[in-house]
């Protein structure tokens, strides 16, 4: 498994604003689509791509497309849909699937709850995304879905992450497909509640608003 934190400085600007408690949802979901396009563009350096002739104004020369069988880019509900569109703005082409699922707010464990996906995915290059990787178990059980249905490259996209939950990852699925976590900040750890310190709250709830 390859971690990468993305050490910019527009990374860092745009992550402290979205830290603040009083940035309101409006503006915290416009930072959440910047910062995402941000670690796309190094989310896909690996993306695969196959030659092509491509006849300029001036004359043919050659280029690269995006390969096929085409990326997929998979949002982890709800929180996910956030950092849709700033994943999508680099790959435009690529297909989107869905998975649900909610942490038990008593065991942490990640529960399934709904899914959208091709039941192949066998040489497809896939991209999780997920604000979030606190203890770990909801990157752990999507990566292992997308396993089941014949993925080998998987990328999971992070705003933020805790050594605790890379550790959990690493141990449970680190070493059975092509795995790469891109994250803005590896924060200090996990609080008792099982909590990103410092974090910047629930992401879902700062996204879209609490739903009681």
């Amino acid at each position: 498994m390859e971690t990468l934190e993305i050490n910019h400085p527009l990374v860092a600007h745009k992550l402290a604003v979205l830290r603040d408690k009083d940035t309101p949802s409006p503006i915290f979901r416009q930072l959440v689509e910047e910062l995402v396009t941000l670690l796309a563009y190094e989310a896909t350096r690996d993306v695969r791509v196959g030659e092509v002739s491509v006849e300029t104004p001036i004359k043919v020369t050659s280029g690269v497309k995006l390969a096929r069988p085409a990326p997929i880019v998979v949002p982890i509900l709800r929180a996910g849909l956030g950092m849709l569109e700033g994943m999508t703005k680099l790959l435009p082409t690529a297909e989107v699937g869905f998975l649900g699922l909610r942490r038990d707010e008593e065991t942490l464990e990640a529960v399934t709850y709904a899914n959208r996906l091709p039941e192949n995915l066998s040489g497809r290059q896939c991209f999780v995304l997920d604000p979030m990787l606190a203890t770990g178990h909801t990157i752990v059980e999507s990566v292992k879905y997308l396993l089941e249905r014949g993925a080998e490259d998987v990328t999971c996209v992070c705003l933020l992450a805790t050594p605790e939950g890379l550790a959990e990852v690493e141990d449970k699925v680190g070493h059975h497909a092509n795995l790469r976590i891109v994250v803005a900040s590896i924060d200090e750890g996990l609080n008792e509640r099982g909590y990103i310190v410092p974090g910047l709250g629930d992401a879902g709830d700062r996204l879209y608003g609490v739903i009681d």
